[in-house]
């Protein structure tokens, strides 16, 4: 069992343990005290270098792990090959499409594809990239040409900085469409009936899509201020959005006033 540095969060404070890893379980000794076998691991899910490993046994119980990229990869490398997962073996290209343009030098990577509860992860010899089930925008088995012949793939579409990013995932048909039916299962409760917005909160929705700002949107629909904070305000209930800039209207005071008159004059002298 190798032993390596790490900090991990106990009793909302974090603290600094020497935690021991084999090829199925880690061992955090005091004051944590605990063995995590990685076959009672039921998610895995990675914030910057914060690893957040959520334990299931007789409870439920999740650690924070901080360390250095080469620790968390040796440690992301054991539990997803033995946490309680779906997983299969497959061929997968991500990312592949960001904002609608193909990635330079994407190509197909041999290995594996685990679904864990928050995300769905690609691991491979090289990658271990995770794709937070929050983040996926769609799902659709289509079809890519692969070594000049058309193929069945599943395409993900997910959010990456803001941005619609495209995952490919390559299997046997067969395989494939058990993934496809496990993956939209398990982001069924992204699904929507579709009548939730009328045809100008539509509209809204689609400009902020395309990157435009409340200005501009209210200039292209012709629509008061207060009727484009109604569409966000409905927007943001239905969890279709998040604020990111709040934008202020001021009036000035009698002494805002009194200042601009004065400047005014001082200019005509």
């Amino acid at each position: 069992m190798k032993e390596v540095p790490v900090k991990i969060q106990h009793n909302n404070e974090w603290i600094v343990v020497k935690m021991g890893i084999a090829e199925d379980r880690v061992v955090l000794p005091a004051p944590v005290s605990r063995e995590i076998l990685f076959r009672t691991v039921a998610d895995i899910a990675e914030k910057k270098n914060i690893l957040i490993i959520t334990v299931k046994t007789d409870s439920e119980s999740v650690y924070k792990i901080l360390s250095v990229e080469k620790v968390l990869q040796i440690l992301k490398k054991f539990i997803l090959a033995s946490c309680n997962a779906y997983r299969l073996m497959a061929y997968f290209m991500s990312p592949a499409i960001r904002g609608g343009v193909m990635i330079k030098n994407a190509q197909w990577d041999k290995g594996s594809v685990v679904v864990v509860r928050s995300g769905i992860w690609f691991i491979s010899a090289s990658k271990q990239i995770c794709v937070p089930l929050n983040d996926v925008a769609a799902i659709e088995l289509t079809k890519r040409d692969v070594q000049g012949k058309p193929a069945d793939v599943i395409k993900i579409d997910h959010l990456e900085s803001g941005e619609v990013t495209s995952s490919f995932v390559l299997c046997p048909l067969s395989t494939l469409q058990v993934l496809y039916n496990y993956l939209k299962d398990t982001t069924k409760s992204m699904d929507m009936k579709g009548t939730e917005l009328d045809g100008v909160d539509q509209q809204v929705a689609m400009l902020v899509y395309s990157g435009m700002d409340s200005h501009a949107i209210e200039n292209m629909l012709n629509i008061p201020h207060k009727q484009l904070d109604a569409v966000y305000d409905k927007i943001l209930k239905l969890g279709l959005g998040e604020v990111v800039t709040i934008r202020r209207e001021i009036q000035l005071t009698t002494k805002g006033v009194r200042y601009i008159t004065d400047a005014t004059k001082s200019q005509t002298n």
